[in-house]
């Protein structure tokens, strides 16, 4: 859907991977490691988010480390763009309504760290979730948003240890 209103590949993905997760950070070479893309088209998008003022760099030893800037009052707004492109927003829609005690609910593998994915990893923290209503309720937003999922349910505690080195995205918590 997005494409259809950005042209730049490069700049696609460049949303896809600040303004999905706000703590995402990257620089120059690694960014053309994820897309599969040159230096040079990364650079010219990057200065462009930069002179809009919608990321934010800073040196960190000899590397140029990009990140969302936050306060940017457009921030918001793009996150929910890109959470509504990727189908979170249904996911969450569909998943958390009715499924037992859940807590919180993560996106993990790819999207977490800002990479755009044809699978999508959910993590479900709680007690006594009905799998069964979640197979179900996947398998609907899977044909929504025309992409995979698989969900691991977990405790908090197995939450720590499963996840301790791997970027997870928080996208739902219970109300306290």
């Amino acid at each position: 859907m997005i494409d259809s209103l950005i042209r730049s590949k490069t700049r696609i993905k460049i949303l896809l991977k600040f303004f999905l997760n706000s703590k995402t950070k990257g620089y120059l070479r690694s960014l053309e490691k994820d897309f599969g893309e040159s230096t040079n088209a990364i650079r010219i998008e990057l200065n462009r988010f930069i002179k809009a003022g919608l990321l934010k760099s800073e040196l960190v030893g000899n590397k140029r480390v990009y990140q969302a800037n936050t306060s940017h009052p457009l921030y918001n707004d793009l996150n929910s763009i890109v959470r509504k492109t990727i189908g979170i927003d249904k996911i969450i829609d569909k998943v958390t309504s009715q499924i037992g005690d859940l807590d919180k609910a993560y996106i993990g593998g790819r999207f977490a760290s800002g990479l755009d994915s044809d699978v999508i990893e959910l993590v479900l923290i709680g007690k006594n979730l009905d799998t069964s209503y979640i197979d179900i309720l996947t398998a609907k937003a899977e044909k929504i948003i025309n992409r995979k999922i698989y969900y691991i349910v977990l405790t908090k505690e197995k939450m720590k240890h499963f996840y301790k080195d791997q970027p997870v995205l928080l996208i739902w918590q219970k109300d306290k």
